[in-house]
């Protein structure tokens, strides 16, 4: 993966809830990091139709490693407003240096 190609801004978000001082719990989305990846969105290749066991997978990110920070599937990719449930988290080719990530759009109801 080329740095060219990673030009999509992104930021890896976490869940995390507060307790305030009248006892009420809030939840918040934390930004864990803000990154530069690349993004493919679902096509009909046949790299897309492989990955039939991950269907509802609307997105590929691949970014580079972040030291430190460990990305699962309980955390959101946000990236243009647009918010992304990771479903899938994997180290490309295990050496350490990129990460991809399925991840399925999320629509507001209402």
């Amino acid at each position: 993966m080329s740095f060219g190609k990673m030009n999509t801004f992104i930021d890896i978000t976490a869940k995390t809830t507060v307790k305030d001082a009248e006892g009420f719990m809030t939840e918040s989305d934390t930004v864990v990091a803000s990154v530069r990846a690349y993004r493919e969105g679902r096509h009909g290749t046949e790299k897309w139709a492989n990955r039939a066991a991950f269907s509802e997978a609307s997105d590929l990110f691949c970014f580079r490693c972040i030291p430190g920070v460990t990305v699962t599937t309980a955390m959101v990719v946000v990236n243009d407003g647009d918010r992304f449930e990771i479903t899938s988290v994997e180290d490309v080719k295990g050496r350490g240096m990129y990460i991809e990530v399925l991840a399925k759009e999320v629509k507001p109801s209402g």
